[in-house]
Parts: structure tokens; C-alpha cells; sequence
């Protein structure tokens, strides 16, 4: 393990004093590193690579990384071209705290640069951090800088910590330099002249003397020295990301493509329909899935970097190594400049479904104004994305987050105690992410997307429920007081059981947040508009049952969330309107005919159709339309997929500003149940929207 040059930048908000700011620096700005020769990160680059070389035990680098994404990012850069894991364990952490356990642990730092408020050369430079801690904090207060000098406060020298097992240094000899007599920032430099060391003592009690003698040990420790000419040019810094251009002999017809109208956010899926027995396995048919979307956006005149999120679904979540292998040769953080998409990757039952071993669905956006949160380096934050893939995108107010699921960050382990402590362990782990955006999984979220293993035990399916209804109930009170509570936003819930989870783990959370910017977020329907359909649509009268069917997040002329539910009892009530209580018997038994399976699809058009266009939404502002049907329900996905595009071709009919291409404009996903509660993933059909002006 080595430990990375420290270089930081300035995060913070400074206040003058009387408390008004000064200066802002922008967090999300891009500060992604690219190649540049001659830049002092090469030079690490380099370093590292003669380290490898000589030292091959070393895997992992650690940097002090505790808020500068300048830093991590360059670090995290460094590492994954050279296989290295990035180790940042300051990473978030609360710098007072941090600092104050910094002294106690005998760390003795002195300043050697000052450039702050409040910091002047003459008086702070060559202090130790003990001595300032006090004033630190009150700067903290008047002007707002970083204690632990995190913002370019101030720069330190150790002089001694526990690392320095056999020596202390000692200065014998400073010249103070001034960069700059600024009247309010003073900027100046403590230059070494001279030093020496001084061994370090052990105090050794004699053997039956009582008496205790001090000794000089030396302990070398692992230091290791490199040696070499590392500036030369490394093999690894001409290497560059495998093309995906393996044979891959899929018929092209065998690739099935969907993708919704939106012109400025869309989805497109793909997979493979009736796939050659035996399955060619799941890297030449990911590989040709990934082919066909990357040959979609350039038709468009898109590319990955386009790209917002990724729902990964594999057939053997045994195969997840060889599913992230061939992902990263497509999406890769070169082509994507303007930040990798965030992931989730899901088992679901798709050779079951007859649909090949990968289907892939991806939210694409015509512009590059998305904000990625992406953190590479194990800390003690939130677990690392080690790969193309992250944690989480801001696009247009509305933040993707990747599936999060129960791991210890420090150690990327699952926590034990079964499916509740995993559950609680995911979303702390999504509310470190939504606090890096400023705002919390209890007071933005709009929709919750649970994913449970089937390994969970039906008895404890009620504990996932209950566990998640009292960590957020505790969560918004601890942001808002019992007054002010009804301010949170109230968001909507699915439950869908499927096979299996990476690393195993018994559940996912994939939360979606709303983050206003310059309006506020209002919960709550518009008034009948008179785009809205009064006739009959489809063949459906409004019955006043059918408003149990959904539940449904608005922000009124911003953006309209729909879960749609069709349990048991509404298709046997919608079979016994539609079809006569001659079927009831049939209804009874929990099988469904074709005919009523047909009717079932358009009754979820036609609410679909309803909920949003009552809200001031078409479906030409749809981004996303996944249909989640059960593999109990026994029906193959093509003639799913026939009955619900008839149903749409039907429907604009009646609608003109709907226009059906050769495409669906919705997604079929194959599981193993969904529903509204995680006790009854036993829906007949449930349906998740995304509408956005």
C-alpha cells in the first residue's frame, strides 16, 4: 500500500466578517482527468508503475482525499490504468472530528503555507495543528474554511506521527517566504534550511529492578526503496481499451429493439428473442446487445456519453465477472467525458422467458448537462464503484441512482443479520450518496424500487416493509421537525422479487430523487385540463375501483410518476366486467385466458393513458415504460408484447398526437413477481412510468 501525493482545491463557500459569502466554488463542475503529458499525475502515473514493477505485492494506494474530487479523481485515474485499488478512507469524513483525532493520535503537523482569512504568515506558519486547532475552528465559524486545510487553506509538514517508528524530525533551521501581502488572504511559505533526526526512546522496564531504562531501537519497518529511472516511457501508458470486435455470429433478427418517443431523454432496450438452443452464453450475446444499442445511439447521432443509466440483466448472477468483462468494453470512462452512466445489475428469469442470457436497457439524453457522482476509492463513505459505472446521475432535477445494495463501505463486504440490517445498511449507503447532491432519500425521493432475492423467506418479507416505512419516518424527522414534516415529499413504492442479487445480497434499493433547483416541488395532481378524453378510451368507463389500481408522483408541470398494480383480484374483476360471470369459475382458479390477458393489457393502457393525460402529460413526454409481467403468468413475451402494442395502435386511434413506430415504446421485463408491498409480489401485470416536460 503506498500513499498518494496530496493536492487539494477549494470547495467551500468564504464569508466576509459579517457573514456574507464571498466566493462560491462549484462542486459538479468537470473535473474528470484526461491523459496529459507532462502533467505532475503522469508523473505519479509513472511512479506507480516503477513501483509495480519492482514491488508486485503492492495493490492498493491510499490518498488523504477528504472532500477534493480534484484529488480523488486524479488518484482514482492513475489507479485504474494501472489495476491499482484506490484506498481513500478520509473520503467524507467530518473534518473537525477528523482533525481533533489527528491530534490525539500524535500526529505533530506544522504549517508551512498559509492562504486563507484569518491565517497570517507571520503569526501561523510553523504552528502545530494542536496549538490551532481552537482558532481554526472560530475561522470556521466567521468565514467558513475547511479545518482540516482541506479548501488550500494551509499546507503541513509532519514532523512526527505513530508511522515514524524510529525518528522524529526537528527543524533546526525556516526561512518564512511571502507570496502575497494580500490584506485580506496573506499567502506565505515556511522554507527548511535545516534539520536532523532524533531517534525515538523506548522506555523498558529492568528485569526485578523496578527501575526503567530508556533505548534507542530501530525498526525499519516496510519501507521499500525504488529505484530506477521511472520517467521512462511505461508500456502501460500506451495501452488502451480493448474493442469489442469479437465475431459474434447472433442473426440480426434475433436482436429485438424498444425505445419510447421522447426526443430529449429516452430508453432503448434490447434482447434477443427465441435465442439458438443451446444459448451461445452470455458474453457474444451481451456482447451483440451492447453492439446493437451502441449502433442505435450513433443512428441517433448519440454515443454512451449520452447515456444516464444502465439496467444491466443478466440470466446467472454467476456470471456477473464476465458480464462486467465484456460491459467495460463498451462503456468506458474515454468515451464517456462527461462521466460514466450510473448501473444496476439484476438475475432475472430470461432463459426462462425465451429471451437469451443479457437485456439491456439504457435512458439516453440529447445533451450533456448531466452531473455524475462517480467514486471510485474504497472509504469509509459509501461503497466504491470499481469500474465504468456511477453512483449516481443528476440530469434535468431528477437524480438516477445505482442500485445500492447492503455493503459495508470500508471493507465491500455485505453485513450480516439477514435481509432487515442489509436493508438498513442500503440505504444508509443511499442517503451518503443523496447527500453529496444536498438533499436526502427521505425528503426527495419519489420512487423506491426494492429488488428481493428469492432466497428471502416469505416469512420475513414483512420485516422489509416495516424496516423501510421506520428508517425513513425516523430519517425525515431527524431533517424535519414534527411540524414541518408533511414538507418531505411522499414517495412511491415497488417491490420486485427476482432470482438473484450481486454478491448474493437478499435486497437492492434503487431510489429516484427529485432535486429542484430555482421552484418548489409540489405533491399533488392538476385539475382536469381539456386535453383530457371524456369518451370512453378503449372500451373502459371510469369505475371508481380503478383508482386503487395506482399510486402516482407529481410535480405539477415537471414530471409524473405512475406505478401501476394489477393483482389477482383486479383481473378477476376486470375478466368478470368484461367478459361475464361465465368466466368466473375460470377467474376463480387464477388462470387466465388469452382473450382476458388481451383485455388486461389495454385496461393497462387505457389507465396508464388516463393517469397521466389528467395530469398535463402526453406519452410523448414518456422517458421510461417497463411492463413487469411474472413467469407464473405462462404467456411468451412476443405475444405479450403483440397485445400491448395493439392495444397502443388502438389507442392512437383515438389520439393523434400518439405515433406508433416499428418499435414498442415499452419495455417487457420477465420476473419472478412485483407488487406494491413487499408481502404481495404476486401482480398479474405491474407497470412503472416516467413522464418529464
Amino acid at each position: 500500500m503506498l500513499n498518494a501525493w496530496d493536492c487539494r482545491y477549494s470547495e467551500g463557500e468564504y464569508k466576509d466578517p459579517q457573514g456574507k459569502p464571498l466566493c462560491r466554488n462549484f462542486r459538479h463542475e468537470k473535473l474528470s482527468y484526461t491523459m496529459t503529458p507532462g502533467d505532475e499525475v503522469e508523473d505519479m502515473f509513472m511512479l506507480l508503475n516503477e513501483v509495480k514493477r519492482q514491488i508486485p505485492n503492492v495493490t492498493a494506494v491510499s490518498s488523504g482525499a477528504i472532500a477534493s474530487d480534484y484529488q480523488r479523481l486524479r488518484v482514482e485515474s492513475v489507479c485504474s490504468r494501472l489495476g491499482l485499488v484506490s484506498l481513500a478512507y478520509l473520503w467524507k469524513q467530518d473534518q473537525s472530528l477528523l482533525l481533533q483525532e489527528m491530534i490525539a493520535n500524535g500526529i505533530l503537523a506544522i504549517t508551512v503555507k498559509v492562504a486563507a482569512m484569518g491565517l497570517d504568515p507571520a503569526k501561523h506558519l510553523g504552528k502545530d495543528l494542536a496549538s490551532l486547532n481552537s482558532y481554526l475552528h472560530k475561522l470556521k465559524e466567521l468565514y467558513g474554511i475547511n479545518v482540516c486545510g482541506e479548501g488550500g487553506e494551509y499546507e503541513t509538514l509532519t514532523l512526527d506521527c505513530p508511522l515514524f517508528v524510529n525518528a522524529r524530525i526537528i527543524l533546526d533551521e525556516f526561512q518564512v517566504i511571502l507570496h502575497s501581502s494580500d490584506s485580506i488572504a496573506p499567502a506565505g511559505v515556511l522554507h527548511p534550511l535545516a534539520f536532523h533526526l532524533e531517534h525515538k526512546k523506548l522506555r523498558s522496564s529492568l528485569p526485578g529492578s523496578g527501575k526503567t531504562q530508556e533505548i534507542c531501537l530501530e525498526n525499519k519497518g516496510s519501507v521499500f526503496e525504488v529505484e530506477g529511472d521511472c520517467l521512462r516511457v511505461c508500456d502501460a501508458a500506451s495501452q488502451s481499451v480493448a474493442e469489442a470486435t469479437d465475431s459474434v455470429t447472433i442473426s440480426e433478427n434475433k436482436l429485438q429493439i424498444s425505445r419510447t418517443q421522447k426526443n430529449d431523454s429516452f430508453s432503448i432496450c434490447c434482447w434477443l428473442e427465441h435465442p439458438c438452443k443451446p444459448s451461445s452464453g452470455l458474453q457474444e450475446e451481451l456482447t451483440a446487445v451492447l453492439r446493437k444499442i451502441e449502433l442505435q445511439l450513433v443512428e441517433y447521432g448519440f454515443g454512451w456519453e449520452n447515456v444516464l443509466y444502465i439496467h444491466l440483466y443478466i440470466a446467472d448472477m454467476k456470471e456477473f465477472a464476465t458480464a462486467n468483462e465484456t460491459y467495460v468494453r463498451f462503456i468506458t470512462q474515454e468515451k464517456c467525458t462527461f462521466g460514466v452512466p450510473s448501473r444496476s445489475t439484476i438475475e432475472l428469469p430470461l432463459l426462462q422467458a425465451g429471451l437469451g442470457s443479457a437485456y439491456v436497457e439504457v435512458l439516453v439524453a440529447n445533451d450533456h448537462t448531466k452531473r455524475v457522482l462517480h467514486v471510485q476509492s474504497i472509504s469509509s463513505w459509501a461503497p466504491s464503484c470499481i469500474g465504468p459505472y456511477s453512483q449516481a446521475t443528476l440530469h434535468k432535477n431528477i437524480l438516477h441512482m445505482a442500485g445500492q445494495l447492503g455493503l459495508d463501505p470500508p471493507t465491500m463486504i455485505l453485513c450480516e443479520g439477514g435481509v432487515t440490517a442489509e436493508l438498513e445498511k442500503a440505504l444508509q449507503n443511499s442517503e451518503a450518496v443523496a447527500k453529496s447532491f444536498n438533499c436526502s432519500i427521505s425528503t426527495s425521493t419519489i420512487v423506491f424500487v426494492i429488488y428481493c432475492s428469492a432466497c428471502i423467506p416469505s416469512s420475513e418479507r414483512l420485516q422489509i416493509q416495516d424496516k423501510l416505512d421506520v428508517f425513513l419516518k425516523q430519517m425525515k424527522l431527524s431533517h424535519f421537525d414534527e411540524a414541518r414534516i408533511s414538507e418531505a415529499l411522499d414517495p412511491i413504492f415497488l417491490y420486485v422479487l427476482v432470482p438473484d442479487l450481486p454478491k448474493r445480497a437478499l435486497v437492492e434499493v434503487k431510489p429516484i430523487l427529485f432535486i429542484p433547483e430555482d421552484m418548489e416541488a409540489t405533491n399533488g395532481a392538476m385539475q382536469d385540463l381539456s386535453c383530457i378524453r371524456t369518451a370512453s378510451c378503449l372500451g373502459f368507463q371510469h369505475a371508481s375501483w380503478h383508482d386503487h389500481c395506482f399510486k402516482k408522483y407529481v410535480v405539477t408541470g415537471r414530471l409524473c410518476a405512475v406505478f401501476l398494480y394489477i393483482t389477482t383480484e383486479v383481473a378477476r374483476k376486470l375478466s368478470f366486467d368484461t367478459s361475464g360471470a361465465e368466466n368466473s369459475k375460470r377467474d376463480h382458479e387464477n388462470s387466465f385466458t388469452e382473450g382476458q390477458i388481451r383485455e388486461i393489457s389495454k385496461f393497462c393502457i387505457y389507465l396508464l393513458d388516463k393517469v397521466i393525460t389528467e395530469n398535463g402529460f402526453s406519452w410523448e413526454e414518456t422517458m421510461y415504460l417497463r411492463l413487469y409481467f411474472p413467469m407464473s403468468l405462462h404467456v411468451p413475451p412476443e405475444s405479450l408484447s403483440l397485445m400491448f402494442t395493439n392495444a397502443f395502435v388502438e389507442l392512437a386511434a383515438m389520439d393523434r398526437t400518439l405515433k406508433i413506430g416499428h418499435e414498442p415504446i415499452f419495455n417487457l421485463v420477465p420476473v419472478l413477481g412485483a407488487g406494491n408491498a413487499a408481502t404481495s409480489m404476486n401482480d398479474i401485470f405491474t407497470c412503472e412510468l416516467l413522464a418529464r416536460k
